[in-house]
């Protein structure tokens, strides 16, 4: 955590964070980041889209607004990629070269198996490199999406490679995510993808599906469905409404982990049919309790 100087004042945890890609993660780690200065004294946001850079600038959560990324991070102590996942190789490459030697690389990419993949290439060994996946969002995307309480009590997994960072700039990425009110935990890129596939992207991927479907309905039963849509297909259109891009990048990253998680749903699904055809009100009912119990789990640990 920050140390205080002899004024007691607290030393910031780096003194240049550079944020690029200030949506809905990136711009409330700005919020977070400059409510208090504990995370660093200078920030940094970084976006191709002009417009993006002006409503940063409006907001007033960045000392620096730029779209330049290789001239951002020239004395930057750390960098965050918050881009796309299908964009990270690509920003990857423009901005190590130009990083100062030192400075810690990280990301919050949903998946990482495939994000580290894209990046391994253009790593250089005075640049640690660690992987992180913030696991708190919302339906919006953009800027204005960002707010600085986002991450509090949420999970932050960070996915460390021995052979790209030393121990304390992993300790100071995961100081960075405490500082930003979330929990931490270790964990290998491999299992991180298959624990998204279920909890995350399964869940993403049955929204998109299941409002694809209503909105495939013939037009006098589409209308119905939208007018009379209950509390449980209102849930399904809140995560339906996510920024398509990200998940489709997403989708294609973790396509293996997904699919294999999807197949196993869709045998469940088939037992649950089989269930509901015959009659098995035992099997319907303890499929019932178990997703309560889930549930109740989830307010427990304060996740839901």
């Amino acid at each position: 955590m920050p140390v205080t100087d002899s004024s007691d004042a607290p030393v910031p945890l780096f003194d240049t964070l550079v944020v690029i890609g200030p949506g809905l993660i990136g711009a409330s780690v700005l919020h977070r980041a400059r409510r208090d200065r504990t995370i660093a004294r200078r920030l940094v946001a970084v976006d191709i889209n002009p417009a993006f850079r002006e409503r940063v600038r409006e907001l007033g959560i960045a000392d620096e607004v730029t779209g330049d990324a290789a001239a951002a991070v020239a004395d930057a102590d750390c960098v965050m990629l918050c881009v796309p996942v299908g964009a990270m190789g690509e920003v990857a490459a423009t901005v190590i070269p130009a990083m100062k030697p030192g400075a810690i690389l990280t990301d919050t990419g949903s998946t990482k198996v495939a994000v580290i993949e894209a990046i391994r290439p253009f790593l250089r060994p005075d640049i640690p490199y660690v992987p992180a996946h913030p696991m708190a969002g919302t339906e919006y995307s953009g800027p204005d999406a960002g707010f600085a309480t986002l991450f509090d009590n949420r999970w932050c997994l960070l996915t460390p490679l021995p052979d790209s960072a030393p121990s304390d700039s992993v300790e100071a990425v995961r100081t960075l995510w405490q500082l930003c009110g979330a929990r931490t935990r270790d964990m290998a890129p491999e299992h991180h993808d298959r624990v998204c596939a279920i909890v995350s992207h399964l869940p993403h991927l049955l929204a998109f599906t299941i409002c694809g479907t209503a909105d495939d309905l013939a037009d006098e039963t589409r209308s119905e469905v939208l007018e009379f849509a209950a509390s449980g297909f209102r849930d399904f259109t809140r995560i339906a409404a996510s920024d398509p891009i990200m998940w489709r990048d997403i989708f294609l990253s973790n396509r293996e982990a997904i699919l294999e998680m999807l197949s196993r749903f869709l045998e469940d699904a088939q037992a649950m049919a089989r269930a509901i055809r015959w009659g098995d009100s035992d099997y319907i009912v303890d499929r019932i309790e178990r997703g309560r119990s889930i549930r109740r789990s989830l307010l427990e640990n304060r996740q839901a």
